[in-house]
């Protein structure tokens, strides 16, 4: 996110099109998503607390490395390098909030901190209006991030590690990683193309931007009620219905009404699943609790990659992008199915 937020000033320091600032962005998360399972199972192997200090290290480095050459293609090497520090932060913070303070409520703060994040960077770097931003901020963030982690508690001992590692053929956690794709995955596609949809619908500019933002923000508040609705299907259900009517009716455009309570609807429905789907993998392996979070979470990641720029192709059909809408819709919507009876297994 943070590259982002100043995309017009790093492509007059790189010299480049933003085209080509996207692939800052591209390229962390790449490494960031193939290195989910590995990042899980080192969790496993060393523990979460290890693997998060060398993972904001990792980060932190890449990024300090990328302030020393204004070169584009350098600071995209960096952004992967970095990518792989995210990767091994992001699945070991998880695993260390289930070794040590273990419970689902928890995992929902830990969720709610990590979208935060996202959302301070869009408003603390471009304050700072500076290409050089992006890459000082992380160095921060991941340099007092491994300060705090290695003075943090250790976590409990670990079982042996486990032969085999989580895979597709568990239909556990196949059940999670639709739950998280379909919640977080989706909402983050639509998130990406929410304001050009609203303003080919005649939303000025500004206020497209406010709903869309309503789509990635409000999970921050539910992403730690998800962890009181283990156990309770229903509910469960029901937010991926509401989740799934509610992008379809985003698909509309007008009334502006619809369109921003579509957005919030969108945003709430989308945190809900978090804890469920990252508690309930890590309870279907117990003998490889950080593989299979891993696992989870790169489910989302790859839907993210695949589905974004397939619906930003539909804006060049006749409605402007709202088939792409309804398909999200249905996807999401369909997701229920895969919530079992008592909601987590």
């Amino acid at each position: 996110m943070n590259t982002g937020s100043v995309a017009d000033e790093l492509s007059a320091a790189y010299g480049v099109s933003l085209a080509v600032i996207g692939l800052f962005t591209t390229a962390l998360f790449l490494t960031h998503a193939s290195l989910q399972v590995p990042a899980g199972r080192l969790c496993d192997r060393y523990g979460a607390r290890i693997v998060g200090i060398v993972g904001l290290s990792v980060t932190a480095g890449a990024s300090a490395l990328a302030l020393t050459w204004k070169v584009a293609a350098f600071a995209i090497a960096m952004r992967a390098l970095a990518g792989v520090g995210t990767a091994l932060t992001f699945v070991s913070g998880s695993d260390y909030v289930r070794s040590t303070v273990g419970s689902p409520v928890a995992q929902g703060w830990y969720g709610a901190g990590s979208m935060a994040g996202g959302g301070v960077a869009l408003a603390i770097v471009p304050q700072l209006g500076s290409w050089r931003a992006p890459f000082t901020t992380a160095v921060v963030v991941g340099v007092v991030g491994a300060i705090l982690l290695a003075a943090a508690p250790r976590e409990a001992p670990r079982p042996p590690l486990a032969r085999s590692l989580p895979n597709f053929r568990d239909p556990r956690l196949v059940r999670f990683a639709v739950m998280h794709s379909a919640s977080f995955g989706l909402s983050v596609v639509i998130g990406n193309w929410i304001v050009t949809l609203l303003e080919r619908a005649d939303v000025t500019s500004r206020t497209a931007a406010a709903a869309g933002a309503l789509t990635l923000l409000l999970g921050v508040f539910t992403r730690p009620l998800g962890g009181r609705l283990i156990g309770h299907s229903g509910l469960l259900r029901a937010s991926f219905l509401a989740g799934g009517a509610a992008t379809v009716a985003l698909s509309l455009g007008q009334p502006l009404a619809l369109a921003v309570a579509a957005a919030a609807v969108v945003g709430l429905a989308a945190g809900i699943p978090f804890a469920p789907s990252f508690a309930g993998a890590a309870a279907a392996r117990p003998d490889a609790p950080g593989a299979a979070v891993g696992l989870v979470n790169m489910t989302a990641a790859v839907t993210i990659l695949v589905l974004t720029p397939l619906v930003g192709l539909t804006f060049s059909l006749p409605g402007d992008g709202r088939f792409g809408f309804v398909v999200l819709g249905v996807l999401w919507a369909l997701a229920a199915l895969s919530v079992s009876a008592g909601g987590r297994r």
